[in-house]
Protein backbone atom coordinates (compact mmCIF):
# COMPACT_ATOMS: atom_id res chain seq x y z
CA UNK A 1 0.00 0.00 0.00
CA UNK A 2 1.12 3.51 -0.88
CA UNK A 3 -0.38 6.94 -0.26
CA UNK A 4 -1.98 8.54 -3.30
CA UNK A 5 -3.85 11.72 -2.31
CA UNK A 6 -4.90 13.67 0.78
CA UNK A 7 -7.52 16.43 0.66
CA UNK A 8 -10.46 17.97 2.50
CA UNK A 9 -13.89 19.43 1.87
CA UNK A 10 -12.39 22.91 2.29
CA UNK A 11 -9.92 23.17 -0.57
CA UNK A 12 -9.54 26.93 -0.09
CA UNK A 13 -8.20 26.35 3.45
CA UNK A 14 -6.41 23.05 2.87
CA UNK A 15 -4.90 22.34 -0.54
CA UNK A 16 -4.87 18.76 -1.79
CA UNK A 17 -1.60 16.83 -1.50
CA UNK A 18 -0.86 14.51 -4.40
CA UNK A 19 1.76 11.97 -3.45
CA UNK A 20 4.18 10.50 -5.97
CA UNK A 21 5.36 6.92 -6.36
CA UNK A 22 8.95 7.56 -5.25
CA UNK A 23 10.33 10.02 -2.72
CA UNK A 24 8.02 12.74 -1.41
CA UNK A 25 9.30 15.93 0.20
CA UNK A 26 7.47 18.36 2.47
CA UNK A 27 9.55 21.53 2.32
CA UNK A 28 9.15 24.52 4.63
CA UNK A 29 10.91 27.76 3.72
CA UNK A 30 11.63 30.33 6.42
CA UNK A 31 11.49 33.70 4.71
CA UNK A 32 11.13 36.00 7.70
CA UNK A 33 14.42 36.74 9.42
CA UNK A 34 12.73 36.92 12.83
CA UNK A 35 11.64 33.28 12.51
CA UNK A 36 15.03 31.81 11.63
CA UNK A 37 16.13 31.65 15.26
CA UNK A 38 12.96 29.79 16.38
CA UNK A 39 13.04 26.05 17.13
CA UNK A 40 9.48 25.53 15.85
CA UNK A 41 7.60 27.35 13.13
CA UNK A 42 4.11 25.80 13.11
CA UNK A 43 3.86 25.77 9.34
CA UNK A 44 2.46 22.26 9.14
CA UNK A 45 5.34 20.06 7.95
CA UNK A 46 4.86 17.80 10.98
CA UNK A 47 1.09 18.20 10.94
CA UNK A 48 0.64 16.36 7.66
CA UNK A 49 1.87 13.08 9.18
CA UNK A 50 -0.56 13.44 12.06
CA UNK A 51 -3.43 14.11 9.66
CA UNK A 52 -2.61 10.94 7.73
CA UNK A 53 -2.72 9.06 11.04
CA UNK A 54 -6.13 10.63 11.76
CA UNK A 55 -7.41 9.50 8.36
CA UNK A 56 -6.12 5.99 9.08
CA UNK A 57 -8.40 5.92 12.12
CA UNK A 58 -6.32 6.87 15.12
CA UNK A 59 -8.35 6.94 18.35
CA UNK A 60 -10.08 10.18 19.26
CA UNK A 61 -7.73 12.02 21.58
CA UNK A 62 -8.92 15.34 23.07
CA UNK A 63 -5.27 16.50 23.06
CA UNK A 64 -5.03 16.05 19.28
CA UNK A 65 -5.03 19.46 17.63
CA UNK A 66 -8.21 18.83 15.56
CA UNK A 67 -10.21 18.13 18.72
CA UNK A 68 -8.31 20.53 20.96
CA UNK A 69 -9.31 23.36 18.61
CA UNK A 70 -12.70 21.99 17.66
CA UNK A 71 -14.09 25.48 17.11
CA UNK A 72 -11.63 25.90 14.22
CA UNK A 73 -11.74 22.42 12.64
CA UNK A 74 -15.28 21.25 13.40
CA UNK A 75 -16.46 21.58 9.79
CA UNK A 76 -13.46 19.87 8.21
CA UNK A 77 -13.83 16.49 6.52
CA UNK A 78 -10.65 14.74 5.34
CA UNK A 79 -10.18 12.24 2.54
CA UNK A 80 -7.21 9.89 2.23
CA UNK A 81 -6.74 8.02 -1.05
CA UNK A 82 -4.40 5.02 -0.94
CA UNK A 83 -3.19 2.65 -3.64
CA UNK A 84 -3.76 -0.99 -2.75
CA UNK A 85 -1.65 -4.02 -3.61
CA UNK A 86 -3.79 -4.89 -6.65
CA UNK A 87 -3.31 -1.38 -8.14
CA UNK A 88 -6.87 -0.35 -7.24
CA UNK A 89 -7.56 2.60 -4.95
CA UNK A 90 -9.39 3.12 -1.68
CA UNK A 91 -10.63 6.45 -0.32
CA UNK A 92 -11.28 6.87 3.40
CA UNK A 93 -13.62 9.65 4.52
CA UNK A 94 -13.45 10.94 8.11
CA UNK A 95 -14.83 14.18 9.49
CA UNK A 96 -13.75 15.99 12.64
CA UNK A 97 -17.21 16.59 14.07
CA UNK A 98 -18.34 13.01 13.49
CA UNK A 99 -14.98 11.31 13.87
CA UNK A 100 -16.49 7.96 14.82
CA UNK A 101 -18.43 7.62 11.56
CA UNK A 102 -16.24 6.50 8.65
CA UNK A 103 -16.97 5.98 4.95
CA UNK A 104 -15.06 3.93 2.35
CA UNK A 105 -15.05 3.73 -1.43
CA UNK A 106 -12.97 1.54 -3.71
CA UNK A 107 -12.20 2.75 -7.26
CA UNK A 108 -9.89 1.95 -10.15
CA UNK A 109 -8.47 5.37 -11.01
CA UNK A 110 -6.37 7.46 -8.64
CA UNK A 111 -6.26 11.14 -7.73
CA UNK A 112 -10.02 11.49 -7.42
CA UNK A 113 -12.05 14.11 -5.55
CA UNK A 114 -14.98 12.59 -3.66
CA UNK A 115 -15.59 15.57 -1.40
CA UNK A 116 -19.02 16.12 -2.96
CA UNK A 117 -19.91 12.46 -3.44
CA UNK A 118 -23.34 11.71 -1.90
CA UNK A 119 -23.42 9.17 0.96
CA UNK A 120 -25.41 6.53 -1.00
CA UNK A 121 -22.58 6.31 -3.55
CA UNK A 122 -19.99 5.29 -1.00
CA UNK A 123 -19.40 1.52 -0.72
CA UNK A 124 -19.60 1.73 3.06
CA UNK A 125 -21.14 4.84 4.55
CA UNK A 126 -21.00 6.09 8.16
CA UNK A 127 -19.51 2.88 9.52
CA UNK A 128 -19.12 2.90 13.35
CA UNK A 129 -15.53 3.40 14.47
CA UNK A 130 -14.64 -0.08 15.76
CA UNK A 131 -16.29 -1.76 12.78
CA UNK A 132 -14.50 0.71 10.49
CA UNK A 133 -11.09 -0.34 11.86
CA UNK A 134 -11.89 -4.00 11.17
CA UNK A 135 -13.14 -3.16 7.70
CA UNK A 136 -10.09 -1.05 6.84
CA UNK A 137 -7.85 -3.81 8.17
CA UNK A 138 -9.39 -6.26 5.73
CA UNK A 139 -9.29 -3.79 2.82
CA UNK A 140 -5.60 -2.96 3.33
CA UNK A 141 -4.81 -6.66 3.70
CA UNK A 142 -1.41 -6.30 5.38
CA UNK A 143 -1.20 -10.06 5.84
CA UNK A 144 2.28 -10.11 7.26
CA UNK A 145 1.02 -8.24 10.34
CA UNK A 146 -1.62 -10.83 11.22
CA UNK A 147 -2.91 -11.48 13.83
CA UNK A 148 -2.16 -7.85 14.71
CA UNK A 149 -4.12 -4.92 13.30
CA UNK A 150 -2.66 -2.53 10.73
CA UNK A 151 -2.76 0.12 13.50
CA UNK A 152 0.08 -1.58 15.38
CA UNK A 153 2.58 -0.86 12.63
CA UNK A 154 1.59 2.70 11.79
CA UNK A 155 3.73 4.27 14.51
CA UNK A 156 6.87 3.03 12.73
CA UNK A 157 5.54 4.38 9.41
CA UNK A 158 4.56 7.85 10.66
CA UNK A 159 7.47 8.94 12.86
CA UNK A 160 6.87 12.23 14.63
CA UNK A 161 9.56 14.10 16.58
CA UNK A 162 8.32 12.43 19.77
CA UNK A 163 8.94 9.00 18.26
CA UNK A 164 12.67 9.47 17.74
CA UNK A 165 13.46 8.99 21.43
CA UNK A 166 13.62 5.22 21.06
CA UNK A 167 14.07 3.09 17.97
CA UNK A 168 11.63 0.43 19.11
CA UNK A 169 9.33 1.79 21.86
CA UNK A 170 7.15 4.51 20.40
CA UNK A 171 5.59 7.24 22.53
CA UNK A 172 2.17 5.58 22.45
CA UNK A 173 3.70 2.36 23.81
CA UNK A 174 4.97 3.97 27.01
CA UNK A 175 4.83 1.35 29.79
CA UNK A 176 2.96 -1.19 27.60
CA UNK A 177 5.65 -3.72 26.72
CA UNK A 178 3.10 -6.49 26.29
CA UNK A 179 1.47 -4.41 23.54
CA UNK A 180 4.46 -3.72 21.30
CA UNK A 181 7.22 -6.24 22.04
CA UNK A 182 5.38 -9.29 20.63
CA UNK A 183 4.35 -7.30 17.54
CA UNK A 184 7.89 -6.13 16.92
CA UNK A 185 9.17 -9.68 17.40
CA UNK A 186 6.67 -10.78 14.75
CA UNK A 187 7.77 -8.34 12.05
CA UNK A 188 11.42 -9.12 12.83
CA UNK A 189 10.88 -12.84 12.23
CA UNK A 190 10.71 -14.25 15.76
CA UNK A 191 8.00 -16.51 17.19
CA UNK A 192 5.72 -13.80 18.51
CA UNK A 193 3.12 -16.32 19.65
CA UNK A 194 5.56 -17.50 22.32
CA UNK A 195 6.21 -13.90 23.38
CA UNK A 196 2.49 -13.12 23.63
CA UNK A 197 1.76 -16.33 25.51
CA UNK A 198 4.56 -15.52 27.95
CA UNK A 199 3.03 -12.11 28.71
CA UNK A 200 -0.43 -13.70 29.10
CA UNK A 201 0.87 -16.35 31.50
CA UNK A 202 2.81 -13.74 33.40
CA UNK A 203 -0.33 -11.62 33.79
CA UNK A 204 -2.30 -14.67 34.99
CA UNK A 205 0.44 -15.51 37.49
CA UNK A 206 0.50 -11.97 38.83
CA UNK A 207 -3.28 -11.95 39.27
CA UNK A 208 -3.24 -15.32 41.09
CA UNK A 209 -0.43 -14.16 43.36
CA UNK A 210 -2.30 -10.96 44.22
CA UNK A 211 -5.45 -12.96 45.00
CA UNK A 212 -3.45 -15.32 47.22
CA UNK A 213 -1.93 -12.39 49.11
CA UNK A 214 -5.38 -10.85 49.61
CA UNK A 215 -6.74 -14.12 51.01
CA UNK A 216 -3.73 -14.48 53.32
CA UNK A 217 -4.27 -10.97 54.70
CA UNK A 218 -7.99 -11.54 55.20
CA UNK A 219 -7.46 -14.97 56.68
CA UNK A 220 -4.50 -14.11 58.82
CA UNK A 221 -3.02 -17.56 58.31
CA UNK A 222 -1.49 -19.95 55.81
CA UNK A 223 -2.37 -23.27 54.23
CA UNK A 224 -0.26 -24.98 56.89
CA UNK A 225 -3.17 -24.27 59.28
CA UNK A 226 -5.65 -26.32 57.24
CA UNK A 227 -5.16 -29.51 59.29
CA UNK A 228 -5.76 -27.64 62.54
CA UNK A 229 -8.89 -25.98 61.15
CA UNK A 230 -10.23 -29.28 59.83
CA UNK A 231 -9.61 -30.91 63.22
CA UNK A 232 -11.32 -28.12 65.17
CA UNK A 233 -14.24 -28.21 62.77
CA UNK A 234 -14.63 -31.96 63.26
CA UNK A 235 -14.67 -31.60 67.03
CA UNK A 236 -17.14 -28.73 66.96
CA UNK A 237 -19.44 -30.59 64.58
CA UNK A 238 -19.43 -33.70 66.79
CA UNK A 239 -20.17 -31.59 69.85
CA UNK A 240 -23.02 -29.89 68.00
CA UNK A 241 -24.44 -33.26 66.97
CA UNK A 242 -24.50 -34.44 70.58
CA UNK A 243 -26.17 -31.28 71.83
CA UNK A 244 -28.69 -31.46 69.02
CA UNK A 245 -29.55 -35.03 69.98
CA UNK A 246 -30.01 -33.83 73.54
CA UNK A 247 -32.32 -31.04 72.44
CA UNK A 248 -34.24 -33.37 70.16
CA UNK A 249 -34.79 -35.86 72.99
CA UNK A 250 -35.56 -33.10 75.50
CA UNK A 251 -33.71 -35.25 78.09
CA UNK A 252 -31.02 -33.61 80.20
CA UNK A 253 -29.95 -36.57 82.32
CA UNK A 254 -26.72 -37.00 80.39
CA UNK A 255 -26.17 -33.26 80.55
CA UNK A 256 -26.59 -33.43 84.35
CA UNK A 257 -24.10 -36.27 84.51
CA UNK A 258 -21.59 -34.32 82.46
CA UNK A 259 -21.98 -31.27 84.64
CA UNK A 260 -21.55 -33.37 87.81
CA UNK A 261 -18.31 -34.90 86.48
CA UNK A 262 -17.11 -31.43 85.44
CA UNK A 263 -17.94 -30.10 88.91
CA UNK A 264 -16.23 -32.90 90.84
CA UNK A 265 -13.29 -33.65 88.58
CA UNK A 266 -12.61 -30.19 87.46
CA UNK A 267 -13.81 -27.25 89.49
CA UNK A 268 -13.69 -28.76 93.02
CA UNK A 269 -10.22 -30.27 92.54
CA UNK A 270 -8.87 -26.98 91.24
CA UNK A 271 -10.49 -25.03 94.09
CA UNK A 272 -8.87 -27.35 96.65
CA UNK A 273 -5.48 -26.96 94.99
CA UNK A 274 -5.78 -23.19 94.90
CA UNK A 275 -6.84 -23.01 98.54
CA UNK A 276 -3.69 -24.91 99.52
CA UNK A 277 -1.59 -22.57 97.42
CA UNK A 278 -3.28 -19.55 98.99
CA UNK A 279 -2.56 -20.86 102.54
CA UNK A 280 1.11 -21.33 101.73
CA UNK A 281 1.41 -17.85 100.21
CA UNK A 282 -0.35 -16.28 103.22
CA UNK A 283 2.10 -17.89 105.63
CA UNK A 284 5.04 -16.69 103.58
CA UNK A 285 3.63 -13.17 103.61
CA UNK A 286 3.31 -13.23 107.42
CA UNK A 287 6.96 -14.26 107.82
CA UNK A 288 8.11 -11.53 105.44
CA UNK A 289 6.07 -8.90 107.26
CA UNK A 290 7.51 -9.98 110.60
CA UNK A 291 11.06 -9.68 109.27
CA UNK A 292 10.34 -6.23 107.93
CA UNK A 293 9.07 -5.05 111.30
CA UNK A 294 12.41 -5.96 112.92
CA UNK A 295 14.40 -2.86 111.92
CA UNK A 296 17.28 -3.06 114.48
CA UNK A 297 20.98 -3.75 114.13
CA UNK A 298 21.80 -7.42 113.89
CA UNK A 299 24.34 -7.47 116.81
CA UNK A 300 24.90 -6.02 120.37
CA UNK A 301 26.41 -2.54 119.97
CA UNK A 302 27.65 -2.27 123.59
CA UNK A 303 29.57 -5.52 123.43
CA UNK A 304 30.99 -4.60 120.05
CA UNK A 305 32.21 -1.26 121.33
CA UNK A 306 34.05 -2.88 124.28
CA UNK A 307 35.81 -5.36 122.03
CA UNK A 308 36.71 -2.59 119.57
CA UNK A 309 38.38 -0.55 122.41
CA UNK A 310 40.40 -3.53 123.61
CA UNK A 311 41.63 -4.23 120.12
CA UNK A 312 42.71 -0.62 119.76
CA UNK A 313 44.96 -0.89 122.83
CA UNK A 314 46.62 -4.03 121.57
CA UNK A 315 46.98 -2.96 117.87
CA UNK A 316 47.61 0.76 118.00
CA UNK A 317 47.77 2.40 114.58
CA UNK A 318 46.71 -0.79 112.73
CA UNK A 319 42.90 -0.59 112.97
CA UNK A 320 41.64 1.91 110.35
CA UNK A 321 37.93 1.73 110.88
CA UNK A 322 36.29 3.18 113.93
CA UNK A 323 33.19 2.01 115.64
CA UNK A 324 30.88 4.25 113.63
CA UNK A 325 32.09 2.68 110.38
CA UNK A 326 31.16 -0.70 111.76
CA UNK A 327 27.71 0.53 112.62
CA UNK A 328 27.29 1.99 109.05
CA UNK A 329 28.40 -1.28 107.47
CA UNK A 330 25.82 -3.17 109.52
CA UNK A 331 23.12 -0.66 108.46
CA UNK A 332 23.94 -1.25 104.78
CA UNK A 333 23.50 -4.99 105.19
CA UNK A 334 20.20 -4.39 106.95
CA UNK A 335 18.94 -2.13 104.11
CA UNK A 336 19.80 -4.67 101.43
CA UNK A 337 17.92 -7.31 103.37
CA UNK A 338 14.90 -5.01 103.64
CA UNK A 339 14.89 -4.39 99.82
CA UNK A 340 15.02 -8.12 99.19
CA UNK A 341 12.13 -8.75 101.62
CA UNK A 342 10.02 -6.04 99.98
CA UNK A 343 10.55 -7.63 96.54
CA UNK A 344 9.59 -11.00 97.97
CA UNK A 345 6.46 -9.48 99.50
CA UNK A 346 5.48 -7.94 96.13
CA UNK A 347 5.82 -11.30 94.36
CA UNK A 348 3.82 -13.10 97.05
CA UNK A 349 1.05 -10.48 96.94
CA UNK A 350 0.92 -10.73 93.12
CA UNK A 351 0.56 -14.52 93.32
CA UNK A 352 -2.11 -14.14 95.98
CA UNK A 353 -4.02 -11.75 93.75
CA UNK A 354 -3.90 -14.24 90.89
CA UNK A 355 -5.00 -17.16 93.07
CA UNK A 356 -7.87 -15.17 94.60
CA UNK A 357 -9.05 -14.07 91.15
CA UNK A 358 -9.09 -17.64 89.87
CA UNK A 359 -10.88 -18.81 93.00
CA UNK A 360 -13.55 -16.16 92.47
CA UNK A 361 -14.01 -17.29 88.83
CA UNK A 362 -14.19 -20.95 89.76
CA UNK A 363 -16.60 -20.10 92.55
CA UNK A 364 -18.98 -18.52 90.06
CA UNK A 365 -18.70 -21.50 87.69
CA UNK A 366 -19.36 -23.86 90.61
CA UNK A 367 -22.42 -21.89 91.59
CA UNK A 368 -23.73 -21.91 87.99
CA UNK A 369 -23.16 -25.63 87.67
CA UNK A 370 -24.82 -26.38 90.95
CA UNK A 371 -27.73 -24.16 89.91
CA UNK A 372 -28.08 -26.19 86.69
CA UNK A 373 -28.02 -29.46 88.61
CA UNK A 374 -30.44 -28.31 91.23
CA UNK A 375 -32.82 -26.65 88.81
CA UNK A 376 -36.17 -28.27 88.30
CA UNK A 377 -37.27 -26.11 85.44
CA UNK A 378 -36.59 -28.14 82.29
CA UNK A 379 -37.23 -25.12 80.09
CA UNK A 380 -34.32 -23.22 81.65
CA UNK A 381 -32.03 -26.16 80.96
CA UNK A 382 -33.32 -26.34 77.38
CA UNK A 383 -32.65 -22.64 76.92
CA UNK A 384 -29.08 -22.96 78.22
CA UNK A 385 -28.26 -25.83 75.87
CA UNK A 386 -29.87 -23.91 73.00
CA UNK A 387 -27.62 -20.93 73.75
CA UNK A 388 -24.63 -23.22 73.69
CA UNK A 389 -25.77 -24.52 70.28
CA UNK A 390 -25.90 -20.96 68.91
CA UNK A 391 -22.30 -20.40 69.98
CA UNK A 392 -21.27 -23.74 68.50
CA UNK A 393 -22.94 -23.01 65.17
CA UNK A 394 -21.22 -19.61 65.01
CA UNK A 395 -17.88 -21.31 65.63
CA UNK A 396 -18.63 -23.90 62.96
CA UNK A 397 -19.58 -21.19 60.43
CA UNK A 398 -16.34 -19.33 61.13
CA UNK A 399 -14.27 -22.48 60.80
CA UNK A 400 -16.03 -23.46 57.55
CA UNK A 401 -15.26 -20.00 56.18
CA UNK A 402 -11.61 -20.41 57.15
CA UNK A 403 -11.57 -23.84 55.58
CA UNK A 404 -13.00 -22.41 52.35
CA UNK A 405 -10.33 -19.74 52.25
CA UNK A 406 -7.61 -22.28 52.98
CA UNK A 407 -8.81 -24.65 50.25
CA UNK A 408 -8.93 -21.69 47.82
CA UNK A 409 -5.41 -20.76 48.89
CA UNK A 410 -4.30 -24.34 48.32
CA UNK A 411 -5.83 -24.33 44.82
CA UNK A 412 -4.15 -21.01 44.06
CA UNK A 413 -0.80 -22.36 45.19
CA UNK A 414 -1.21 -25.28 42.81
CA UNK A 415 -2.18 -22.93 39.96
CA UNK A 416 0.72 -20.59 40.74
CA UNK A 417 3.14 -23.50 40.70
CA UNK A 418 1.72 -24.70 37.36
CA UNK A 419 1.91 -21.21 35.81
CA UNK A 420 5.47 -20.77 37.05
CA UNK A 421 6.46 -24.05 35.42
CA UNK A 422 4.73 -23.05 32.17
CA UNK A 423 6.52 -19.70 32.20
CA UNK A 424 9.83 -21.47 32.67
CA UNK A 425 9.13 -23.77 29.69
CA UNK A 426 8.05 -20.78 27.56
CA UNK A 427 11.21 -18.92 28.46
CA UNK A 428 13.29 -21.89 27.36
CA UNK A 429 11.46 -22.02 24.02
CA UNK A 430 11.82 -18.24 23.54
CA UNK A 431 15.55 -18.45 24.19
CA UNK A 432 15.87 -21.30 21.69
CA UNK A 433 13.90 -19.39 19.03
CA UNK A 434 15.96 -16.22 19.50
CA UNK A 435 19.17 -18.22 19.28
CA UNK A 436 17.96 -19.91 16.09
CA UNK A 437 17.01 -16.63 14.36
CA UNK A 438 20.23 -14.93 15.46
CA UNK A 439 22.45 -17.74 14.21
CA UNK A 440 20.62 -18.28 10.91
CA UNK A 441 22.27 -15.92 8.42
CA UNK A 442 19.33 -16.26 6.05
CA UNK A 443 16.64 -15.49 8.62
CA UNK A 444 14.41 -12.46 8.29
CA UNK A 445 16.06 -10.90 11.32
CA UNK A 446 19.54 -11.39 9.87
CA UNK A 447 18.37 -9.74 6.65
CA UNK A 448 16.93 -6.74 8.52
CA UNK A 449 20.03 -6.26 10.69
CA UNK A 450 22.25 -6.32 7.56
CA UNK A 451 20.11 -3.67 5.82
CA UNK A 452 20.11 -1.65 9.04
CA UNK A 453 23.87 -1.67 9.39
CA UNK A 454 24.37 -0.89 5.67
CA UNK A 455 22.20 2.23 5.92
CA UNK A 456 24.01 3.57 8.99
CA UNK A 457 27.43 2.80 7.54
CA UNK A 458 26.56 4.51 4.27
CA UNK A 459 25.47 7.67 6.12
CA UNK A 460 28.08 8.09 8.89
CA UNK A 461 30.75 5.54 7.88
CA UNK A 462 30.20 3.54 11.07
CA UNK A 463 28.74 0.10 11.46
CA UNK A 464 25.62 -0.40 13.53
CA UNK A 465 24.29 -3.43 15.31
CA UNK A 466 20.67 -4.45 15.72
CA UNK A 467 20.32 -7.10 18.42
CA UNK A 468 17.51 -9.00 20.13
CA UNK A 469 18.02 -11.08 23.27
CA UNK A 470 15.86 -12.47 26.08
CA UNK A 471 16.34 -10.97 29.54
CA UNK A 472 16.18 -12.77 32.90
CA UNK A 473 12.37 -12.47 32.94
CA UNK A 474 11.99 -14.10 29.53
CA UNK A 475 11.08 -10.87 27.73
CA UNK A 476 12.89 -9.68 24.63
CA UNK A 477 15.23 -6.71 24.81
CA UNK A 478 15.77 -4.81 21.56
CA UNK A 479 18.98 -2.85 21.07
CA UNK A 480 20.28 -0.59 18.30
CA UNK A 481 23.89 0.52 18.69
CA UNK A 482 26.57 2.32 16.72
CA UNK A 483 29.91 0.47 16.78
CA UNK A 484 33.49 1.70 16.81
CA UNK A 485 36.22 0.35 14.57
CA UNK A 486 36.84 -2.53 16.97
CA UNK A 487 33.18 -3.55 16.87
CA UNK A 488 32.37 -2.31 20.36
CA UNK A 489 29.22 -0.37 21.15
CA UNK A 490 29.67 3.36 21.64
CA UNK A 491 27.55 6.06 23.26
CA UNK A 492 27.03 7.79 19.93
CA UNK A 493 23.52 6.39 19.62
CA UNK A 494 22.55 8.22 22.83
CA UNK A 495 22.62 11.60 21.07
CA UNK A 496 19.37 12.80 19.49
CA UNK A 497 20.84 13.13 16.00
CA UNK A 498 22.14 9.58 15.81
CA UNK A 499 19.06 8.16 17.56
CA UNK A 500 16.97 9.69 14.80
CA UNK A 501 19.27 8.15 12.20
CA UNK A 502 18.91 4.73 13.85
CA UNK A 503 15.10 5.11 13.78
CA UNK A 504 15.13 5.97 10.08
CA UNK A 505 17.52 3.11 9.31
CA UNK A 506 15.38 0.64 11.24
CA UNK A 507 12.12 1.67 9.53
CA UNK A 508 13.65 1.50 6.06
CA UNK A 509 15.36 -1.84 6.75
CA UNK A 510 12.07 -3.42 7.87
CA UNK A 511 10.21 -2.11 4.81
CA UNK A 512 12.89 -3.40 2.46
CA UNK A 513 12.98 -6.84 4.11
CA UNK A 514 9.21 -7.14 3.59
CA UNK A 515 9.16 -5.62 0.12
CA UNK A 516 7.81 -8.82 -1.45
CA UNK A 517 5.13 -9.31 1.21
CA UNK A 518 1.67 -7.88 1.80
CA UNK A 519 3.11 -4.99 3.72
CA UNK A 520 2.95 -1.19 3.64
CA UNK A 521 5.29 0.55 1.21
CA UNK A 522 5.31 4.11 2.61
CA UNK A 523 7.13 5.70 5.55
CA UNK A 524 6.94 9.28 6.88
CA UNK A 525 9.97 10.80 8.64
CA UNK A 526 9.78 14.27 10.11
CA UNK A 527 12.89 16.48 10.15
CA UNK A 528 15.34 13.91 8.76
CA UNK A 529 18.29 16.25 8.17
CA UNK A 530 18.29 18.11 11.48
CA UNK A 531 21.76 18.41 13.11
CA UNK A 532 23.55 16.34 10.47
CA UNK A 533 26.52 17.81 8.62
CA UNK A 534 26.22 18.33 4.86
CA UNK A 535 28.16 15.22 3.89
CA UNK A 536 25.93 12.98 6.08
CA UNK A 537 22.82 14.73 4.72
CA UNK A 538 23.89 13.91 1.17
CA UNK A 539 24.63 10.32 2.19
CA UNK A 540 21.22 9.93 3.83
CA UNK A 541 19.48 11.47 0.82
CA UNK A 542 21.27 8.99 -1.42
CA UNK A 543 20.03 6.10 0.76
CA UNK A 544 16.42 7.37 0.74
CA UNK A 545 16.44 7.78 -3.05
CA UNK A 546 17.87 4.31 -3.49
CA UNK A 547 15.13 2.84 -1.32
CA UNK A 548 12.54 4.79 -3.30
CA UNK A 549 13.93 3.21 -6.48
CA UNK A 550 13.35 -0.21 -4.92
CA UNK A 551 9.60 0.50 -4.93
CA UNK A 552 9.14 2.13 -1.51
CA UNK A 553 7.53 5.52 -0.87
CA UNK A 554 9.64 7.48 1.63
CA UNK A 555 8.30 10.85 2.77
CA UNK A 556 10.57 13.36 4.45
CA UNK A 557 10.01 16.81 5.93
CA UNK A 558 12.57 19.56 6.42
CA UNK A 559 13.05 23.31 6.52
CA UNK A 560 15.21 25.06 3.92
CA UNK A 561 18.00 25.76 6.43
CA UNK A 562 18.50 21.99 6.84
CA UNK A 563 19.27 21.51 3.14
CA UNK A 564 22.86 20.50 2.40
CA UNK A 565 24.72 23.36 0.77
CA UNK A 566 25.74 22.71 -2.85
CA UNK A 567 27.82 24.75 -5.28
CA UNK A 568 25.77 26.95 -7.58
CA UNK A 569 26.82 24.96 -10.63
CA UNK A 570 25.29 21.76 -9.23
CA UNK A 571 21.68 20.65 -9.40
CA UNK A 572 19.36 21.59 -6.52
CA UNK A 573 18.90 19.04 -3.76
CA UNK A 574 15.33 18.26 -4.86
CA UNK A 575 13.61 18.65 -8.16
CA UNK A 576 10.17 20.23 -8.35
CA UNK A 577 8.38 16.88 -8.73
CA UNK A 578 9.80 15.49 -5.49
CA UNK A 579 8.43 18.40 -3.43
CA UNK A 580 4.76 17.56 -2.93
CA UNK A 581 4.11 20.22 -0.28
CA UNK A 582 5.82 23.62 -0.17
CA UNK A 583 5.29 25.78 2.92
CA UNK A 584 6.56 29.19 4.00
CA UNK A 585 6.09 31.67 6.86
CA UNK A 586 5.42 34.82 4.86
CA UNK A 587 1.66 34.71 5.34
CA UNK A 588 -1.24 32.36 6.05
CA UNK A 589 -1.18 31.10 2.46
CA UNK A 590 2.16 29.49 3.15
CA UNK A 591 0.82 27.24 5.90
CA UNK A 592 -0.64 23.75 5.49
CA UNK A 593 -3.94 25.18 6.75
CA UNK A 594 -4.47 28.58 5.15
CA UNK A 595 -5.66 30.09 8.39
CA UNK A 596 -4.24 32.02 11.30
CA UNK A 597 -1.94 29.95 13.49
CA UNK A 598 -3.80 28.36 16.43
Amino acid sequence: MKLSRFYSNKSDLFEAVDFRTGMNVVMAEIRLAANRRKDTHNLGKSTLGRLIDFALLMNRDPRFFLFKHLDIFKEFIFYLEVELEDASFLTIRRGVDEATRISFKKHQAGHQDFSTLPSPEWDHSDVPFERAIDLLDSLLDWRVLKPWSYRNGLGYLLRTQDDYQDVFQLRKFAGKHAYWKPFLAHILGFDAELISEHYDKEKQLSEKQETAETIKKELGGSIEDISKVEGLLLLKQKEAEKKQELLDAFDFRMQDKAHTKYLVDGIDERIASLNGERYSLTQSKKKIMASLEDDGILFNPDEAQRLFAEAGVLFQGQIKKDFQQLIAFNRAITDERRIYLQEERAEVESELKRVNAELNTLGKKRSETLAFLSGTDVFNKYKQVSDEMVTLRADITSLERQRGFLHRLQELRTTIRTLSEELSHLQTRIEANVEEQNSDQKSLFSTIRLFFSEIVEEVIDRKALLSVSPNKDGHLDYTAEILDEAGNATSANQGHTYRKLLCIAFDLAVLRAHIDDRFPRFVYHDGVFESLDDRKKENLLSVIRRYADLGLQPMITLIDSDLPIRPENELPVFDSEEIVVFLHDENAQGRLFKIKSW
